[in-house]
This record gives C-alpha cells, structure tokens and sequence, in this order.
C-alpha cells in the first residue's frame, strides 16, 4: 500500500557511541569486578569480562527514539500508528535500524453536501411523560420493611443462597444477606421469578438451568438454589406536590401542570440531544458512500485495541476486569477483537471524512483563538491551561478538536 513506508537508517559515530556509553553507566551501577568498588570498573575492564554485546540491549532502546526521530525530521512523514522496527545490523561501530511506518491513507470524499438525510424532530408523548414521573418518584421512593411479608415483583429481598451443580456446591454460588430487587434479572431466569408469592423467614429451593448462552463449563445444566429469605423490603412512592417538586429541586413550581411542563421539557432536551447525535451518525453514514479509502489492516488493529482499553477502564469503575467479562460471557479477547472490527472500521472512515471535510474547507485557526480555546476548556475544568496542555500532550490536539468540531458543523449547515 501507497502510505506503508519501510525505511532503513544508520545510527553511527558520537550518537551510537553515546548510546553505548549510557548503556555501561547503567550496567556498571550493579557490577562488581575484583580489584574495583562495585560500580566502579572502568569501561575497558567492563567490556574485557562482559564484552561489548552485553551493552547493546540497552544501547538499542535508547537508540530507537534518536534514530525514529532522524527518520521523521529527514523525511518528513507523519505516522499515524505505532511504527514496527526491527534492528537489520549491529556492532561496536553502528546500528541498523528497519522501520515500517503507516501515514494517512490517501482519503478522496466525493461529496458530503446535499446528502437528502431528514433531522428528526423531538415529540414527547403522554405514555413517555407518565414514565418519566414515576422515574422521579422512584428515585425518591422511601424502602420500608413490608407489613405483609409476601414477596412481589419489585420488592427488594435480603437472602442468603447456596447453588448446587451435579450436588456439589458451586463456585460463585453462594450469599449471604444478599438485597436483590425483584425483577432486575440480576440471576438467571427464574431465580427471582421463583420468590415471588414467598414470605419473610421462608427457606426455597429453586430447581433451574442455566442459559445456553451461560458460560462453556455451566450453560444448559441444571442447578439448584437453597434460599432463605430474611426481610422483604418496599418502596412507597411519594406524593407528587411541592414537597415533592421541592425535592427534585424544583423550588418555583408550584402545580402538577408547571411541573409536567418541566419534566416534559427535559424528556424533550434529552430526545433532541439523542436525535442531534442521530443526525450527525446519518449523515455520517451517507458521507461514507462518497468516500474512497484503503484502511490498512493495522490502522484497524490499532483502533480496536484503543477501544478494548476504553472497555477495560469502563469495566474496572463496575469493580470487574476483561478476564471476568471473558468468563461470564464465555468469550476470549479474539471474540471481542473481532467483535468490534465493523465499529472500529466506521469509526476511522467517520473520522476521515471529518478530516477531509476540514480541509476540503480550509478551516484554521489563529494562535490566539486556540489558546483562548484552551483557556475556556481549562475554565470549565477548573485547572490551569498548562495542567489541561499537559493532559492533552500538545496544544494542537486542541486545535484539532477544534477542527473537527467546525466541519461537522458545516457537515450540518450543507445538510439543511
């Protein structure tokens, strides 16, 4: 392909030399030659006991940045991925350095105006406001330990449980005062089905199968679960008047027409939002179509990975880590990768269309309203600029995102 570049360069003389000597200043610190203080042995005797080889481990990682740098100042490339590098030839007197660098592909965008895509308008029906109501009332529902005592979908139980596969308990498989919210589907299908209609101080035994789709070593087996139920706890919804509206922070309304017309409001912010966010993805998607460009198979990869991070960091602030996600959905990191290929692969062409966008449109800015940029964002961050450039890496990635935010606006405004 047109943008892979493999290029060989030479590091020699004082910059080689260089890496060498720091390469012995590091080895030396835990040497201990006879007739010297540890660390202390000069070179020429270093290198008569270890040899020079020793060095060149050490010598090369250093060496890689200085001779990666000397490529790009000298042939002006811009990677966009990690580059590959293999080291061709060494000795005493230089080191070869091979490496495979991927630039930009060549982008070619047809058209991105006038692309017959409808922005849908937000509506807010009454089925849609009644629900979000009782959402509200929800969130500020008080739990109170139920007078009957009999379990209904919704109720929360406190359990203690014990599951039993093939008579033997099961790894994972046990609780103790355990609160469980009816109808969450937190178990396996017919866990929380099998309670309702039971009472406080009941012990259960729930004969069941896990689902096919379970993890390999237990989906389609039978299991039994031995619970006992301690409490059984509901939730009494408020009333909806002012103590209500004030609770919800709502201190100005005063009626329940003032207070649908608000939550009728934010239901009808967030559709937009939602539907903002849909017009851009249509319009995306019908740029696409326009577009001409070979994704090398390692811009892909590099993608994935980026977006298997943003998982694990997603699933790390749930109290989980990939390995437990890899068990509970009976998957390895190669399902996932491959998973996530197709979404990976709209997102690089999305992100190129943004880009030809911006240049087919020339947009830039000044020094000035970059930083001013920066400025503002440090602001709502409440950190200092130089905190925020720090956190980007660079200036530029401001102004990028600076970029991209304008052409997707023109992408809008030509799709009126």
């Amino acid at each position: 392909m047109k943008n892979v570049h493999e290029i060989e360069i030479k590091l020699e003389g004082e910059k080689w030399t260089k890496c060498l000597d720091n390469a012995f200043k590091k080895k030396n610190k835990d040497i201990k030659i006879d007739g010297f203080r540890k660390g202390s042995a000069p070179k020429d005797i270093y290198l008569k006991h270890y040899g020079i080889e020793s060095l060149y481990p050490d010598a090369v990682n250093e060496a890689i940045n200085i001779a990666y740098k000397d490529l790009l100042d000298e042939h002006k490339l811009t990677p966009i991925i990690e580059p590959n590098v293999d080291v061709t030839g060494i000795s005493d007197g230089s080191v070869i350095f091979k490496f495979t660098i991927i630039t930009k592909p060549e982008v070619k965008l047809k058209s991105y105006k006038n692309l017959g895509v409808k922005r849908e308008k937000a509506k807010v029906t009454k089925e849609e406001l009644n629900d979000e109501i009782e959402h509200l009332r929800e969130q500020l529902a008080e739990v109170v330990v139920k007078e009957d005592g009999i379990v209904a979908d919704k109720d929360t139980v406190v359990i203690d449980f014990d599951g039993y596969v093939d008579g033997k308990a099961l790894d994972g498989g046990k609780g103790e005062n355990y609160p469980l919210e009816i109808g969450t589907h937190t178990f396996i299908p017919g866990f929380e089905e099998g309670l309702i209609g039971k009472k406080e101080n009941e012990e259960v035994e729930l004969k069941l199968k896990f689902p096919e789709n379970y993890v390999e070593d237990l989906k389609g087996k039978d299991v039994t679960f031995k619970v006992k139920i301690h409490e059984i706890k509901t939730k009494v919804l408020p009333e909806i008047n002012e103590e209500f509206y004030k609770d919800l922070g709502l201190d100005e309304v005063k009626s329940k027409e003032e207070f649908e017309k608000e939550v009728e409001k934010t239901i009808k912010d967030r559709k937009e939002a939602d539907l903002e966010n849909k017009f851009i993805d249509d319009l995306l998607e019908a740029a696409s179509k326009n577009l001409e460009v070979e994704i090398n198979p390692e811009i892909i990869e590099e993608e994935v990975h980026r977006m298997i991070e943003g998982y694990e960091r997603e699933l790390k602030a749930q109290g989980l880590d990939i390995e437990q996600y890899y068990k509970i959905t009976g998957t390895t990191h190669e399902d996932l990768h491959k998973q996530l290929e197709p979404e990976a692969t709209k997102r690089i062409k999305y992100r190129y269309i943004i880009e030809e966008i911006a240049e087919q449109e020339k947009i830039d800015f000044t020094k000035k309203e970059v930083e001013d940029k920066a400025k503002e964002m440090a602001d709502n961050y409440g950190i200092k600029v130089e905190e925020l450039i720090s956190a980007y890496g660079t200036i530029d990635v401001v102004k990028y995102d600076m970029t991209m935010h304008r052409a997707l606006e023109i992408l809008k405004e030509s799709n009126k």
